[in-house]
């Protein structure tokens, strides 16, 4: 049993060797960008509570856009993975330009909202009570502010999604990581001049940050771009990208049966998210504070979790679109248990780490110790989320977005939602407790998620028809 059990779950050294080189390169990137994203919440931070909040309220809504975006392009990107996989470049070109078209649609759409209600919905996340209307209003002008700017960074950030996931498909993960180091390092000069108003730099709080954050978009966007046109001998997919709109309609159809499910359930769940989110913001600033700071913790601590979901809809999707289907079962199972392992460890760290993190900031006792046990509960919580988003991508990867669909935004809605909504509403319970219900209502899905992978329905060639289009 043991020994089938190694089998079945373990890799050799050549697994684990081709597993890193394929996970370094975003884990590396994933875990600056995060750092500077600590760095930079640490930045506005020290400015004081209300314009970190503000800056976190308007994160929120970015989030949105983000996973809107991230959800047309995991769509496609299925189908981009197994073209590669089955070596069809034309086929990857036309799966490119239905990501330019779609991400065009989204981020106009996305622009000219936030610019119509942008103050109305900042203001959702505002709940004043006694003694904070001063610094309420301090967060709604430093979140204003801070959006006004950010949105002239959504056109790059369209286009860093879409060029960086295509290399990706094609299993070049270092290119993308080179462009988001350099451009966290104008995002982190920029911080230090713009924030703070330093080398004779304009002081500009909140909205400096922004302004770095846009300018590092552009960079990264101007570094990826270049990098892959004038390597098209390499990706012939990106030769004549733009010479024509032309996509082939059964691609179409294909995309919207398979990819509109995904698209559905990233809106919907990053909707989903956002309004539990604003449900913890019942319990005063102090709340979006400590969320915040846990947040973005979160995020330093889930680099290899992220890293894992992008591997195995890279390694898994080629591989069935190579037609190699129990090869791709037996990777997803190795992976899966790596990923579980890892987790274990990691979460750990973070359990151990909660205590001094909050205490890098410049803010209240109570938000510190808020923050705390909210990172106590993320940490524990953190293995249960890395195996459940490594089923996502899992089932994912063979074209089954359905489940995906029902299996994540499907569950934040009937489950996550309703619970946050509940309780910070109609109990008294601390803010702690109603986090803590929630991270841990995703344990549900195990219950779905193990007997879904054994069962190896999701393992499915979703380009064999569409070869040469």
């Amino acid at each position: 049993m043991n020994r089938t059990f190694w089998k079945r779950y373990v890799g050799d050294r050549t697994f684990y060797r081709d597993l890193f080189l394929l996970i370094f390169p975003m884990m590396v990137q994933q875990g600056i960008t995060n750092l500077v994203n600590l760095l930079d919440n640490l930045m506005v931070g020290s400015l004081g509570t209300a314009p970190m909040s503000g800056v976190a309220i308007v994160n929120q809504l970015f989030f949105v856009y983000m996973m809107t975006l991230f959800g047309m392009n995991s769509g496609i990107s299925i189908f981009g993975a197994q073209f590669y996989g089955s070596g069809d470049f034309k086929g990857m070109r036309s799966a490119t330009r239905l990501k330019l078209v779609c991400s065009v649609v989204i981020t106009v759409a996305f622009t000219l909202g936030l610019i119509a209600f942008g103050p109305q919905l900042i203001g959702l996340f505002l709940h004043e009570t006694a003694n904070d209307a001063a610094s309420m209003a301090l967060t709604m002008e430093s979140a204003v502010a801070y959006l006004k700017i950010l949105l002239w960074g959504f056109p790059p950030f369209m286009m860093v999604m879409i060029y960086s996931g295509t290399l990706r498909e094609a299993g070049d993960t270092m290119t993308a990581m080179i462009a988001g180091v350099v451009a966290i390092v104008v995002n982190l000069t920029g911080n230090y001049l713009l924030i703070f108003g330093n080398f004779g730099f304009p002081e500009m709080g909140a909205a400096g940050a922004a302004l770095a954050t846009v300018l590092s978009r552009w960079v990264e966007m101007s570094i990826l771009m270049l990098y892959a046109h004038k390597n098209e001998t390499k990706f012939p997919f990106f030769h004549d990208l733009y010479k024509s709109i032309h996509i082939p309609m059964d691609l179409c159809k294909k995309v919207a049966i398979t990819g509109l499910p995904l698209f559905l359930n990233e809106i919907l769940w990053s909707a989903g998210t956002t309004f539990v989110n604003q449900n913890y913001s019942l319990r005063g600033l102090t709340a979006v504070a400590a969320s915040n700071i846990t947040q973005t913790c979160w995020q330093l601590f889930t680099v290899v979790m992220f890293a894992m979901g992008g591997a195995i809809a890279i390694r898994v999707g080629q591989q069935l679109g190579a037609g190699e289907i129990q090869l791709a079962k037996d990777t997803n199972n190795k992976m899966m248990f790596f990923n579980l392992i890892m987790h274990l460890l990691v979460g750990g760290l973070l359990v151990m780490s909660a205590p001094w993190i909050p205490h890098l900031y410049n803010t209240e006792p109570a938000v510190r110790d808020l923050a705390c046990q909210m990172l106590i509960v993320a940490g524990t919580a953190l293995p249960i989320h890395a195996y459940i988003h490594g089923a996502y991508f899992t089932i994912r990867s063979g074209g089954k977005t359905i489940v995906t669909f029902l299996f994540d935004c499907g569950f934040t809605w009937v489950a996550s939602v309703p619970i946050s909504f509940v309780l910070a509403r109609y109990t008294t319970l601390p803010m702690v407790a109603i986090y803590a219900a929630v991270q841990f209502a995703d344990a549900i899905k195990l219950f779905a998620a193990v007997p879904m992978l054994r069962s190896g329905f999701w393992a499915n060639n979703v380009v064999k028809d569409l070869a040469g289009k």
